[in-house]
């Protein structure tokens, strides 16, 4: 039996486990099973694969996206440029890092985000997944800032507090990487000017449970373009199925 899983520190709002298993059962993968690991801290991830050997493929959540890099053997060059891993391939007894967030988050921002409508992007918040997005609109071009409770100035990120409605007129893509609004905590939302949004901005939600959290909910109000996780999700934990199959 070959064991998959995820790793973080809660995992009640992830849906891994149900896209997997139904994977197994739609492609008829009868060897492979899909589990989720809450673990108190990152480095519980030694301990983890000694007391499962048979893992052959783990994905990383929050908050130890970053954390499990200098516990890993090997990284991926895309993972080591960003980074942040959330893809591990264990083989041999050996653990390398890839970043898979980086390819669901691109693909399904230039879907979302058209060419002609390309102006600059706010990027709401600064941990791992940041970085898969910061990464992506490098790709693509996209001119972008920062926004943190607690900003480096030498990044020139901005505080929650500058984000005037001028400034939003500037950036009409607006990009949550935080997990406010996730569940169970669906009440919460990024402290912005939501009256200064309008018909031409974008709200991408990296969250994808609840499937609108309160964040989008302001931008559709606003009549704003609204995109959730859910796809980015899915294409990640594809490309995560190819790497542990490679």
């Amino acid at each position: 039996m070959l064991k998959f899983g995820l790793i973080g520190k809660k995992l009640g709002h992830s849906f891994s486990k149900k896209y997997f298993s139904e994977k197994f059962e739609r492609e008829g993968i009868q060897d492979a099973q899909y589990e989720l690991y809450e673990l108190p801290e990152a480095q519980e991830l030694k301990s983890l694969l000694k007391s499962e050997p048979e893992l052959v493929g783990l994905n990383v959540t929050v908050p130890f996206k970053q954390d499990v890099i200098p516990l890993l053997d090997e990284l991926e060059g895309t993972a080591a440029k960003i980074g942040a891993v959330n893809t591990i391939r264990i083989n041999g007894g050996k653990t390398k890092g890839f970043n898979t967030d980086y390819i669901g988050f691109k693909s399904t921002l230039e879907e979302f985000y058209p060419p002609s409508e390309r102006k600059q992007a706010l990027v709401l918040g600064t941990g791992g997944a940041a970085k898969a997005v910061w990464a992506a609109l490098d790709a693509l071009q996209v001119p972008y800032k920062s926004v943190s409770r607690n900003p480096n100035q030498a990044k020139e990120e901005l505080t929650y507090g500058q984000l005037t409605p001028t400034l939003f007129q500037a950036y009409n893509l607006i990009i949550n990487t935080t997990p406010l609004g996730m569940y169970p905590h669906t009440d919460s939302l990024p402290d912005l000017p939501y009256n200064s949004l309008t018909g031409q901005h974008y709200l991408y939600d990296l969250v994808y449970n609840p499937e609108q959290t309160l964040f989008l909910k302001e931008g559709a109000l606003a009549g704003a373009q609204i995109c959730n996780g859910l796809d980015m999700l899915y294409r990640q934990a594809d490309a995560a199925w190819a790497i542990w199959n490679s």
